[in-house]
């Protein structure tokens, strides 16, 4: 029989509606005929089945509110100590401890709070170790920036502190620094460390490798 008129039977023999005689010349038809034997198994074989899977989508949600929660979160932080130290620096009388808090508060905190603004662009950066580093670099980048400014704005000019000093001058000058910025310093490397790590979390939450 014409192979067209067996596949177009085809369909009815694999639902069992097709009458005995028809069964028989179907069978025997696709005994010989490859072709016609090779749709039928094709066609008995069980649909594939496409699973829709709204998880991952709803994962993806998830973990850019967690990012961005993460970041309101430390910058909304970051502000406040920013105001708190602008708070207690505004009632420092003219003294040696004058700019204290301004040093060891205020100047890492803005470093770190303004370095933030690099997780902006973290889609830009080709893997989160990647990002992670220049967010770090950004970090203790601004924060000297921002030193060297405050260190103007208080008339405190380190490089003639230290011009044509000798080794004991050299030495108490530094001290000096140390008490009047050490717990800033301290602070900032403190900041520089978070930086890389929360920065590598934000990357990870947004899906990057």
């Amino acid at each position: 029989m014409n192979c067209d008129i067996i596949k177009d039977l085809i369909p009815l023999y694999i639902d069992g509606c097709c009458s005995e005689e028809s069964e028989k010349i179907i069978n025997e038809h696709i005994g010989k005929c490859d072709s016609c034997r090779k749709l039928t198994e094709d066609m008995k074989a069980p649909p594939e089945t496409v699973t829709a899977v709204g998880a991952p989508v709803k994962f993806s949600k998830l973990n850019d509110w967690k990012a961005s929660v993460l970041q309101s979160v430390l910058l909304f932080v970051s502000f406040g100590l920013i105001t708190v130290g602008v708070a207690f620096e505004s009632q420092t009388p003219n003294d040696l401890f004058n700019g204290f808090c301004a040093f060891n508060l205020v100047v890492p905190t803005t470093g770190f709070m303004l370095s933030l603004a690099n997780w902006y662009f973290v889609r830009l950066y080709k893997n989160r170790k990647t990002f992670s580093s220049y967010s770090l670099l950004a970090t203790a980048g601004i924060t000297l920036c921002a030193y060297l400014w405050t260190w103007h704005h208080y008339e405190l000019n380190v490089f003639e502190l230290l011009a044509s000093r000798d080794i004991a001058g050299f030495f108490d000058v530094m001290r000096g620094l140390l008490f009047l910025n050490g717990i800033g310093f301290a602070l900032t490397a403190v900041f520089c460390v978070l930086s890389k790590i929360l920065s590598n979390q934000y990357a990870k939450m947004l899906g990057k490798e």
